[in-house]
């Protein structure tokens, strides 16, 4: 990892960003409009390359409201083949660039039938349905504890300040649980009757192993889903495309970015 930071540090010229974000399909338009110094993951040792429509692959840091800010301008997913570790790499070098608090956010699939597409949701909790945990393998106890408490990944604190903030503006905002399987294939009928019996209220391929990751590293956690469709089977759902996801998160930027902005500039 020294690499990685000295490289990272030789770009920014040693900025301390305390806030990450991690910015999910069809949301990194906010990273385009505050940038002060952005490199390209292919640039940078031991990260991988982007290759989802929606997510640039970039690495930009910022001043927003006051506070530095480092964003991943689109993330890796393990359904693209690549580890549980190699996906959860960036978490832990912003944690050692000093971040303390990561804002994740995703474009998922509504469960809850009193969802619609382009809400926007605060997650409270997770369920991990991937088959597998970032942590598994040897512990480096210089970023956490090998069994890490999970009963708060989300915590209340900062879900308080983002209603908040969504109140302040004027947003309506939905709460729930975030269900995350592998992918890439969206999930069928049953297996979305399956996760509304288990408890949640959106399903995605993403966030969760960050959350882990993040929550092991000691960082303070907010996660917020852009709802892009109805899930399958869900009444009034469509046949699924990611060029719908797309489209939807075009719809809804310009409140996730006034949303994002002003949770930066309180917490």
């Amino acid at each position: 990892m020294e690499n990685t930071l000295n490289f990272i540090n030789s770009k920014t010229n040693g900025l301390i960003p305390e806030i990450g974000i991690i910015l999910g399909s069809g949301l990194g338009e906010f990273a385009d409009e505050h940038c002060d110094v952005a490199v390209n993951y292919s640039e940078i040792p031991n990260f991988l390359k982007s290759t989802v429509q929606g997510h640039k692959g970039r690495l930009v840091f910022a001043e927003i409201s006051g506070k530095n800010v480092v964003m991943m301008q689109g993330r890796n997913h393990f359904y693209e083949g690549h580890s549980m570790q190699e996906i959860t790499y960036p978490v832990k070098v912003m944690k050692k660039l000093g971040v303390k608090t990561l804002i994740l956010t995703n474009a998922a699939g509504g469960v809850n039938k009193n969802f619609k597409p382009s809400d926007l949701m605060i997650i409270t909790d997770h369920i991990n349905f991937m088959g597998t945990n970032p942590l598994i393998g040897p512990n480096n106890a210089d970023l956490g504890e090998r069994f890490p408490d999970m009963s708060e990944i989300y915590k209340k604190e900062l879900i308080v300040i983002a209603d908040k903030c969504a109140e302040n503006l004027g947003i309506k905002i939905q709460h729930g649980v975030y269900f995350a399987s592998s992918g890439p294939s969206y999930e069928t009928p049953a297996e979305i009757r399956m996760a509304g019996i288990l408890g949640a209220d959106a399903v995605g391929m993403s966030t969760v192993p960050e959350a882990i990751v993040a929550n092991y590293c000691g960082m303070k956690v907010l996660g917020i889903s852009c709802i892009s469709n109805l899930a399958a089977g869900v009444e009034g759902a469509q046949k699924l495309s990611h060029a719908e996801v797309i489209e939807t998160t075009n719809a809804v930027k310009s409140r996730f970015k006034s949303l994002l902005q002003e949770i930066i500039k309180n917490v």
